[in-house]
């Protein structure tokens, strides 16, 4: 679902040679972990609403509207646990994006709608959804394009496996598809860390540059693995990646400042 929120027409243009701000985050639905023994005591937070959830995403909204494009993980596109809110769109409403998308993987009835989120300040000429293969069904990318042909850029979000076999197919999908575009950005929970089997063999199919190695994203409360990445074509140069404090999630927020190539020209 791709939404558009007409009111807004003073959205920047990222001509090329400018610079686009970008933000990659599982948001575990909004709730917070501090401690291990909370995956468990707290579950139950996983299947039904709580006050905290609410704040959080308006904290998280708040934060993201920093950015240009923003990719999310882990959000709910509307179940009971989230009073039926969809979360990429609220937070995209209070951050004032005018454009946002929710990729839906894994349908529990009324329980959870596990899905991905883009939200952004320039409107994609294309929108595509990608089920990634695995053992288990449920797992998804999103594919986003600005701009066309040759001078357009392509924005990846996804949410990987736990399984090392499963990320592998997985990237090695991922690797084709973007193959046929020149400036790519994927971004997203990847379940493994920069040096992995997997990771190599993304850059070996791919002109993506290697993650960095120290920035650590999880778990959120004492970060010692760094799980989530935002990684560019050698067209794109990073400015700077760092990793935010932000503790709305047993995941901490990664941050990118990129330079676009002058040939791209992405419209509103």
């Amino acid at each position: 679902m791709l939404a558009e929120k007409k009111e807004n027409t003073q959205q920047r243009q990222p001509d090329g040679g400018r610079r686009l701000r970008l933000l990659s985050y599982n948001i575990q639905t909004g709730t917070t972990t501090n401690h291990y023994r909370q995956f468990f005591t707290q579950s139950w937070r996983q299947v039904l609403p709580h006050s905290q959830r609410i704040e959080n995403l308006a904290s998280i909204a708040q934060m993201a509207g920093d950015y240009d494009i923003v990719g999310l993980q882990e959000v709910d596109a509307g179940s009971l646990r989230t009073g039926f809110i969809n979360q990429t769109e609220y937070i995209a409403t209070r951050a004032h994006f005018p454009f946002w998308f929710h990729q839906t993987n894994r349908k529990l009835g009324k329980i959870a709608q596990h899905s991905n989120g883009l939200l952004s300040k320039f409107k994609p000429s294309e929108i595509s959804d990608h089920k990634l293969p695995g053992l288990m069904p449920g797992r998804g990318a999103l594919f986003a394009r600005f701009g066309h042909g040759d001078h357009s850029l392509v924005v990846v979000i996804l949410h990987l496996a736990l399984g090392q076999k499963a990320r592998m197919r997985q990237l090695e999908y991922v690797a084709d598809v973007a193959s046929d575009f020149r400036h790519v950005v994927v971004m997203g929970d990847m379940n493994c860390q920069p040096n992995s089997k997997e990771i190599r063999q993304l850059l070996l199919n791919s002109d993506l540059h290697k993650p960095s190695d120290d920035l650590f994203t999880w778990p959120s409360w004492q970060p010692k693995r760094s799980i989530d990445h935002i990684l560019v074509s050698s067209s794109l140069r990073v400015e700077k990646s760092h990793v935010l404090s932000h503790t709305y999630s047993d995941h901490l927020p990664i941050a990118m400042e990129v330079t676009l190539p002058e040939e791209i020209r992405i419209p509103l």
